[in-house]
């Protein structure tokens, strides 16, 4: 019971992190490599946020966290390196936008793995949970949303699309490096073009949170037994998946995607070969990073 104290919030709230955060955010540093070796400790930090460990809580964390990295590095990274290694064949080759969609698809698929790897100690945690942890964790959640209604919906149109802006610049300077002036100015064009939808896109993460208090709330009430708490958050976990074919939110979730995709597109198109050079080059760091720490794992 005790040693599941991480793997909730391993999934709800830090299932980006693996993929999405091991692909572009931990790869702001100069290697993948010394980022993921000291992200057993960057992890437990910023779950500590949301939960708030007692008394020797940190200690089951800590080992468990530790156990998954083992898990993730023997079993995971072997194919990271390999998908890295398509998206830069694709991009040598100019990518469609249903390469886009695809490579979306690709990654989505691996956070899947990801979050059903984790079920059985999400349903020790949920079981374990006391009313002060949950009531932490939904304070993190309104701090959060507060931050991105203050960045991202409240003020004026110029200054929404200036935040939409400025953070999808971060990731395309992460991929290509220093774009110029022009280049910048079209992009911009390009991202203002697109619904502009953070309110709605606020809404889908409180109907998110909203479950997962729900969810854990219920089974911190009722203690079902461990298979009946996984058998719930599975649910949950395929609800949330599901999300972006459910017949309520299909058609914005289409529309979204399309116009992302079309929007990386023309970054891709308007690059130079130096800039893609770049880009090559960056993804091939991060696919003998991946290689390097498999490596380490055997």
């Amino acid at each position: 019971m005790k040693k599941s104290i991480t793997q909730d919030t391993l999934f709800q709230r830090t299932r980006a992190l693996f993929l999405i955060a091991l692909i572009a955010l931990l790869a702001a540093c100069s290697t993948i490599r010394f980022s993921y070796n000291h992200g057993d400790t960057l992890l437990y930090w910023w779950l500590d946020a949301y939960v708030d460990f007692e008394g020797d809580q940190a200690d089951w964390v800590k080992r468990d966290i530790r156990e998954l990295f083992q898990w993730h590095r023997k079993t995971q990274l072997q194919d990271y390196a390999a998908l890295l290694g398509k998206f830069q064949r694709q991009l040598a080759a100019n990518p469609t936008q249903a390469d886009l969609v695809n490579a979306y698809k690709e990654i989505r698929n691996r956070t899947e793995v990801l979050a059903y790897r984790a079920v059985p100690d999400m349903a020790d945690l949920a079981l374990s949970l006391t009313p002060d942890q949950i009531h932490q964790m939904e304070q993190r959640f309104e701090k959060k949303n507060n931050e991105y209604r203050r960045k991202f919906v409240s003020g004026s149109v110029e200054k929404r699309n200036e935040a939409r802006f400025d953070k999808s610049m971060e990731q395309f300077k992460l991929w290509f490096g220093s774009f110029s002036r022009e280049q910048e100015a079209a992009l911009r064009r390009a991202s203002d073009a697109r619904p502009l939808d953070n309110q709605i896109w606020l809404e889908e993460r409180i109907d998110r949170q909203r479950k997962i208090l729900a969810l854990v709330r219920k089974i911190q009430a009722d203690k079902p037994n461990k298979e009946q708490a996984a058998t719930m958050i599975t649910a949950l976990i395929r609800e949330f998946f599901g999300r972006m074919d459910a017949p309520e939110r299909k058609s914005f979730y289409d529309s979204y995607t399309h116009a992302t995709t079309n929007y990386i597109l023309t970054a891709i198109r308007m690059t130079t070969p130096e800039q893609k050079a770049h880009a090559h080059k960056r993804m091939q760091g991060w696919i003998d990073d991946f290689n390097a720490l498999a490596r380490e794992a055997k």
